[in-house]
């Protein structure tokens, strides 16, 4: 008999447990209506239930309910990531309840306004809360029922809410189909990956800064809301433990500390884990995972997949573009799978619920030059990270010697978590890896004699002898170009500790890759790299060499059987004509409004910018400004940085500025000019602003020639000469665009929007798709293009670039002005300090330095930086440590306040993303 055919709870228990465990805190019933779509009826409340089974203390649940109607149907339960609330999922909830469902979200214990401590979806917490959701749901008349206190129910979540879709699914048999998206699978395994085959996360390497991550968000506060605005203390615990459980705390204290797992610790993540009750997970899955995730790779999806299949039930797998570190995928593809997935499943509509296995693809940058061309390509089957078939390519290069440096400082970089630029960049071609040499042993292949598509996790078997019995190493897969440039896909590395290491001879292991898809092109090469350092993981702290060596070829998994989807043009291509019409029409009819300009201010005439009083909404969201109320000028000569985290309004409120799109209110003056669409003042500003709309099959210099042409301005007026100079294209000018790189078209983009060396030059994320050097030079070549008497405004999220180029900050967040002025102004002073040593006093002596630093009273931390020291003071006052630097005998060339702009605008957005 089937777990769900042994529980049939009677309807007198079902309600009598609904009757004790509902307490009507608060009710409210908001209605949303929109044009041509169901109303959708809101209520809130609070549930109390049991803080642990068994317990009579309680735990209160904030959940809200979505319906669009009183009728009998489906229901879904809705989960919130890590550090989020029910607040998050309103839209999708409504976008559900439209569709037929009656859906209920709620902030998971320890989060928004519930009460109780985070247990990382423990069992007899998280877990048992949602088995008491589906027993309130199996009460409502709106929601249908496949038996007394049977609700038909499905969940779905991304991240933590995946994790609690696939725990409860295991707990609870009414559940009837999930659809978890990013989510674990084995969380020690995730926090403690080791990819070593037949090793465990007892020997994984410690993901510092994603649980670093994970762990100060829960414990950001001590204090949490009781939902009825009186603050609740969590129950004492270590300092420091904010909402997690104490016993959750303590390990992560334990591991942060040491820097690797121990056994209490992977024992306690088990826990938390489905993998630790996959026997018990058999209803239709959607696996969802994400290609650009260094949180909960693609390993996680695939043992999820493979596990629940092989219970019998329908899994379905797809890899999309996104994840924990951004990606170029939106998310109305994956809900409108999910949707169908419940339709299918709950509804039993004959909908398909597409491919067994689906993976989005990057085929490059469209002909406007900076948009992703995404596509799918399906299988019939899943393959696994094994692929359905392996190509074997050799490797070359001699045995090298490496060493893990003191303190695993400075440490190579391949993912920066969260940061979601990295690992859209890698899709565009560019790659912001970083290895050290001494640090780092590559092995290459010869160049492919075709294109190689790999689809899967790679393996390759390496030899490592060390002097110690622990390696920690790093494994990369680089595709290296002819050229020399290499890009990491997905900028991921695979960790392992190998150990028994000093054994004489070394230790041969085989290294799992991490599992992504991507296409070698003909003629590029294989790399492996391995590095003794990596930014997002522990390294051990004392110095370590060890020699590496290949001792096989790399295995390459791919799919042939997956069927591509054919490349669709752009939506737009059909529409201009349409727009063409639009715009001629827009044109005649506000041809006597834009007669009636108001009056140049002389006041102005010499002043490139005045921002007045600005705001902008967009239909559909009239309680939600994009801009709103924004003020400021910028005088000529200035290099303003305009800076906010994504959704402050910058790209809005220069689009405004360009008269692409009218302002609600407020005014933007350019040179006195009020600025509208067509505004002959425009003819003064140069921009760049979400592509430069290239024809592909153009050359370079043919697409500037003709932009200048469609200008009406004479030829000599181009300063043509001055713009391929910033370009700095050689003989690429002479190719077709269609065969530029994502920095090239970066590059010719921004030589276009100096053409005619307009007084105001506007460029939203110039530096996207350059390497580190062309990077420096677009940064002189802004200051010098200001320091002319023009006026350059950047709006970028490369903070440090923005620190040494610019000379205002103009800060937006949510639409609003946070502060404007001159960027040492706003960066100004702090606790740390910037001590400069002779670049003859050396590496081993700053170190030495730099711990008799440390061990001064009124001293909280030193840093070693290059031809420096970086001090935080507590306590001891500048002038103090110029004197005991020299007393300790340290030469001091130059000594300032150190505050990054990072720092500063983290401060001013309140550590916003």
């Amino acid at each position: 008999m089937s777990l769900r055919g042994r529980f049939k709870p009677t309807r007198r228990r079902v309600l009598a447990a609904g009757l004790a465990l509902v307490a009507l805190i608060g009710l409210g019933t908001v209605t949303a209506v929109a044009s041509g779509q169901a109303a959708v009826h809101e209520q809130d409340r609070f549930l109390s239930m049991p803080q642990a089974p068994g317990s009579s203390d309680q735990v209160r649940i904030d959940t809200s309910f979505f319906t669009t109607g009183s009728s009998p149907r489906p229901a879904i339960l809705l989960a919130h990531g890590f550090g989020g609330s029910k607040a998050d999922e309103a839209g999708e909830a409504r976008t559900l309840a439209r569709s037929g469902y009656a859906v209920l979200t709620w902030s998971a214990r320890g989060f928004g306004k519930s009460t109780g401590q985070i247990g990382l979806n423990a069992q007899d917490g998280e877990v048992q809360d949602v088995k008491h959701l589906v027993d309130w749901l199996a009460t409502r008349p709106e929601v249908q029922l496949d038996g007394p206190g049977d609700p038909r129910v499905g969940i779905t979540g991304a991240s933590y809410g995946g994790a609690i879709a696939l725990l409860a699914a295991a707990a609870d048999p009414r559940i009837d189909a999930i659809a978890p998206q990013i989510t674990w699978w084995d969380l020690p395994q995730a926090l403690f990956p080791q990819s070593v085959q037949g090793s465990s996360p007892a020997d994984g390497v410690f993901k510092k800064l994603w649980a670093g991550i994970f762990f100060t968000t829960g414990s950001s506060g001590d204090i949490i809301s009781s939902g009825n605005n009186k603050p609740v203390s969590v129950q004492s615990g270590p300092v420091g433990c904010g909402r997690f459980t104490p016993e959750l705390c303590a390990m992560y204290n334990r591991v942060a500390s040491s820097g690797r797992p121990d056994p209490a610790a992977v024992a306690l993540l088990e826990k938390s884990s489905p993998s630790a009750y996959a026997s018990r997970i058999k209803v239709p899955t959607l696996v969802v995972q994400g290609q650009q995730d260094s949180l909960f790779p693609l390993d996680q999806g695939d043992q999820m997949a493979k596990a629940i299949a092989a219970n019998g039930a329908p899994v379905s797998v797809d890899w999309f573009a996104g994840g924990h570190d951004g990606g170029l995928e939106t998310s109305d593809r994956v809900t409108t799978r999910v949707t169908s997935w419940f339709d299918h499943y709950l509804k039993h509509q004959s909908t398909g619920t597409g491919p067994a296995f689906r993976v989005t693809r990057t085929g490059g940058v469209d002909s406007t030059g900076f948009q992703a061309v995404l596509r799918g390509a399906d299988g019939s089957s899943y393959p696994g990270l094994n692929g359905t078939a392996q190509r074997t390519v050799q490797l070359t290069g001699a045995p090298q010697t490496i060493s893990n440096p003191p303190g695993g400082a400075p440490p190579a970089i391949s993912t920066v978590p969260g940061l979601g630029a990295l690992s859209q960049a890698s899709q565009l071609g560019v790659s912001l890896s970083l290895d050290f040499p001494g640090q780092s042993a590559s092995f290459d292949s010869a160049p492919l004699d075709g294109s190689l598509q790999l689809t899967g996790a790679p393996t390759a078997d390496v030899t490592v002898h060390a002097d110690r019995p622990d390696a920690v190493l790093f494994a990369k897969l680089y595709d290296l170009a002819p050229d020399g440039k290499t890009t990491l896909p997905q900028q991921l590395a695979a960790p392992l500790r190998v150990t028994g290491a000093d054994t004489p001879g070394g230790r041969t292991v085989t290294v799992r890759l991490p599992a992504v898809d991507y296409s070698f092109p003909a003629g590029h090469r294989l790399r492996l790299t391995l590095s003794s350092t990596d930014l997002a993981y522990a390294s051990p702290s004392d110095p370590a060499t060890y020699q590496v060596a290949v001792a096989g070829p790399i295995t390459v998994p791919t799919d042939a059987a997956l069927t591509p989807e054919p490349t669709a043009l752009p939506t737009r291509t059909w529409a201009l004509p349409l727009v063409a019409l639009a715009v001629g029409a827009v044109l005649l009819l506000t041809a006597r409004r834009r007669r009636a300009l108001p009056p140049p201010d002389p006041v102005l005439a010499d002043v490139p910018l005045e921002i007045t009083g600005l705001s902008k909404r967009y239909k559909g969201a009239q309680d939600r400004y994009a801009v709103r109320d924004l003020s400021f000028t910028v005088q000529r000569g200035q290099v303003l940085g305009l800076l906010g985290p994504n959704g402050a309004g910058k790209t809005t409120t220069l689009r405004m500025l360009m008269g692409l799109i009218r302002p609600d209110e407020g005014e933007i003056r350019v040179f006195g000019h009020a600025v509208r669409p067509g505004s002959p003042v425009l003819s003064r500003v140069g921009a760049f602003v979400e592509g430069a709309g290239f024809l592909p099959h153009l050359t370079g210099r043919a697409n500037l020639e003709l932009y200048w042409r469609s200008t009406g301005r004479p030829a000599a007026d181009a300063h043509l000469d001055e713009a391929l100079e910033i370009a700095d294209l050689g003989e690429a000018l002479n190719r077709a665009v269609r065969t530029y790189s994502q920095g090239m078209r970066q590059r010719l983009a921004i030589a276009q929007a100096m053409l005619g060396l307009p007084e105001l030059l506007i460029l939203d994320e110039p530096t996207n798709g350059l390497d580190p050097p062309q990077i420096r030079e677009m940064r002189e070549v802004m200051i010098r293009y200001a320091a002319g008497g023009r006026t350059v405004i950047v709006s970028s999220h490369l903070l440090a670039e923005v620190e040494q180029s610019c000379t205002h900050l103009v800060v937006m967040d949510r639409g609003r002005l946070v502060t404007a002025g001159e960027v040492g102004e706003i960066v100004g002073g702090g606790e740390l300090l910037l001590v400069g040593t002779p670049a003859s006093y050396g590496p081993e002596r700053l170190l030495v330095a730099a711990g008799k630093v440390e061990a001064l009273p009124g001293i909280a931390e030193v840093e070693t930086v290059e031809h420096g020291l970086l001090v935080r003071l507590n306590g001891m006052t500048a002038t103090e440590l110029i004197t005991e630097l020299v007393r300790l005998d340290v030469p001091v060339e130059r000594a300032g306040p150190h505050r990054r702009l990072e720092d500063a605008f983290l401060s001013l957005i309140g550590g916003g993303a």
